[in-house]
């Protein structure tokens, strides 16, 4: 039997544009996937209505699209997804895995973000806004080799707590649709921001209870700004400039530590993307959590 063919993914959030932070992991998860001649796929997550910014999701696939950066299967959006994510949680609390809670706002926040289970003996049989739905943690440390950042572990009933898969306004955790979708969709690598790597064992904490296999995971440095800041729309992050995709995509490269020869530069976005894709090498990246984006961007 042939061996399966690896599956990427790229999934934005449409809070905004797309900036240099998330060129890049666009960027090299595609050359992953290209390179292994895998196929690349593209998902708006976009289940948070207080985030989104109208259009936004049409204009990040159309910087995409203008970067040369083209996906091989159909946009999944998973504001479409709603229905599957609630059978999950059904399930999870048919198993006894997640459970009801009633706690205030004020008393979570008191407990610095991780929270002590106080709500998992009482079987709250209420639902709805005003109520969490949160996961009993695993009492094992998950662990996994990252391909580029190495081995990490984390023990999710001291470090996390138990975290929550529906929130208090009825919207399912990021942590819970994430896993859900990229088993649906058959990835079977992850290539993402360093910023994620502490979301990592939830997810596959979940992929366990859930029956899923686990993909490879590979953290890209984050690209910060000058005051040591995310790039991000809440720190007013720079959209990509229309008109110089192929100077992006070779800033890119270099920040990625692939050598692009400067020739490149003045060539068409096909070439350097074909140049890119023959040259990939994962090793070079560097194994850090964060890195200075360009000047300029």
């Amino acid at each position: 039997m042939s061996e399966a063919i690896p599956i990427g993914r790229f999934a934005p959030s449409p809070s905004g544009p797309l900036h240099f932070g998330s060129l890049v992991c666009a960027l090299a998860s595609y050359l992953d996937m290209k390179r292994q001649g895998g196929k690349w796929l593209v998902r708006m997550e976009d289940i948070d209505p207080p985030r989104k910014v109208k259009g936004a999701s049409d204009h990040i696939l159309k910087q995409l699209e203008a970067h040369g950066l083209l996906w091989d299967d159909e946009v999944l959006y998973q504001s479409n997804r709603l229905d599957n994510y609630a059978e999950i949680v059904d399930d999870l609390k048919k198993q006894d895995f997640a459970y009801n809670c009633e706690c205030s706002r004020k008393r979570i926040t008191e407990l610095n973000g991780i929270y002590d289970g106080h709500c998992r003996p009482l079987n709250l049989s209420i639902q709805g806004n005003g109520t969490r739905l949160h996961l009993k943690p695993s009492q094992q440390p998950i662990e996994f080799t990252d391909q580029i950042i190495g081995h990490y572990s984390q023990h999710l009933d001291t470090q996390v707590g138990d975290f929550i898969v529906r929130r208090r306004d009825g919207l399912f955790s990021y942590q819970l649709a994430v896993t859900v979708d990229d088993h649906f969709q058959g990835i079977t690598h992850i290539m993402r921001g360093s910023d994620l790597l502490d979301s990592t064992p939830r997810q596959i904490y979940l992929q366990k209870i859930l029956g899923y296999s686990q993909p490879q995971y590979a953290h890209l440095p984050v690209a910060n700004n000058e005051l040591g800041q995310k790039l991000s729309k809440q720190n007013l992050a720079a959209g990509l400039p229309y008109g110089q995709e192929a100077i992006n995509l070779w800033v890119a490269l270099d920040w990625l530590k692939q050598s692009p020869p400067n020739e490149l530069r003045q060539l068409t976005i096909g070439h350097i993307l074909t140049w890119a894709v023959d040259h990939w090498d994962q090793t070079q990246v560097p194994a850090k959590l964060t890195l200075t984006a360009p000047e300029g961007f």
